[in-house]
């Protein structure tokens, strides 16, 4: 089993002091036991995170009597993903433990490799009651039964060790295979340059024409005018 050497945290609100000597802050508690301060080696949680996930009973020993625990919950950095914070939770002696269990696909499905069509993996994890000894790291999946559109795995269909239950409704979709669509590709019209240009050019003598006889209908028009006051 995985072990946590840990110690107990006495300040408490300086966690930036506390990550800057290499030490990860983090509680641990159950419902019969209140929250507890410690902390633990950011090098040595971050190794047994990578290889337990939330889903394996670790042991923490350092305070009292060594308990075992599972990783309830960890604060991630939103810009670096370091680990900020952990949360604990104790198992009780004797008590089944329900957690999310990671999810791992076997086998090969014959409507994706004679059909071909698309796995769809609805679920990823299913949860589960189990005695913390039985815990398992992850639950095969197993999808050559899937051999048309219309097959599914099933949350029940999942085997799971002898003393577990099945917390997740039986009837959830765990995977299924979809008809691949063939995208449709959209012809888009070449427009006629040639005819842009013409009307262009069309538009453009327009304009000059319109142009040249504006000043000549305005001297025009203005001429008797001109004369009129001449002749006053």
């Amino acid at each position: 089993m995985l072990e946590l050497k840990i110690e107990k945290r006495e300040e408490i609100g300086k966690p930036k002091k506390l990550r800057e000597a290499g030490f990860l802050p983090a509680v641990f508690y159950s419902a019969k036991e209140k929250s507890t301060p410690i902390s633990v080696s950011y090098r040595d949680f971050e190794k047994v995170y990578k290889e337990a996930g939330e889903s394996t009973v670790i042991t923490l020993s350092g305070i009292g009597k060594p308990k075992e625990v599972l990783i309830h919950e960890v604060d991630f950095d939103p810009v670096t993903s370091i680990p900020r914070h952990a949360d604990f939770y104790v198992i009780e002696e004797g008590k089944k433990v329900s957690v999310k269990v990671p999810l791992e696909f076997t086998g090969e499905a014959s409507a994706v490799k004679d059909l071909g069509g698309n796995l769809v993996k609805v679920l990823h994890d299913i949860e589960i009651e189990v005695p913390p000894k039985d815990l398992p790291q992850h639950l095969d999946v197993d999808i050559s039964g899937l051999v048309d559109f219309t097959s599914r795995v099933f949350a029940k269909d999942i085997k799971l060790p002898a003393s577990a239950e099945l917390i997740t409704k039986e009837d959830e979709v765990v995977a299924l295979v979809a008809e691949a669509v063939e995208e449709v590709e959209e012809v888009v019209e070449t427009p006629d340059l040639e005819s842009i240009e013409v009307e262009t050019k069309g538009k453009e003598e327009e304009g000059t024409e319109e142009g040249r006889k504006t000043p000549a209908a305005e001297t025009k028009e203005g001429a008797p005018e001109s004369k009129e006051k001449e002749e006053k």
